[in-house]
């Protein structure tokens, strides 16, 4: 299977072998990296940001509510403090895309982690 995620795109990822307290098992993850990366058949990696049932009110978790367009069928939150390169090959299927206001919350979120 061709495997070509978008920027914004849900996917299912394979998180194992995990260690510490990354992800483990079948998870959410949203595409972080840009499309020209992940479009380059040479590049066989694509950056993502962990999604997990938990979270905290801090703000570089960034809340989602689950909806038909992003796939999720649980309250969830995008994690901007796990990001992680991954191979595509840990990718299993699409499961939606996040809208542009959450995108740019994830943005901003993003940029506090690594104070950039």
């Amino acid at each position: 299977m061709n495997k070509l995620p978008k920027h914004g795109e849900i996917w299912l990822l394979d998180w194992s072998p995990s260690r510490g307290s990354e992800q483990a098992e079948f998870r959410p993850a949203l595409i972080i990296q840009t499309d020209a990366a992940n479009s380059n058949p040479g590049y066989p990696d694509t950056i993502v940001l962990a999604i997990s049932t938990k979270g905290k009110p801090v703000p570089f978790h960034v809340a989602i509510s689950p909806k038909r367009q992003n796939g999720l069928t649980e309250a969830s939150f995008i994690k901007c403090e796990q990001l992680l390169t991954v191979a595509k090959e840990r990718l299993i299927r699409r499961l939606g895309v996040i809208d542009k206001e959450e995108l740019q919350q994830v943005k901003r979120a993003v940029r506090l982690v690594l104070d950039v």
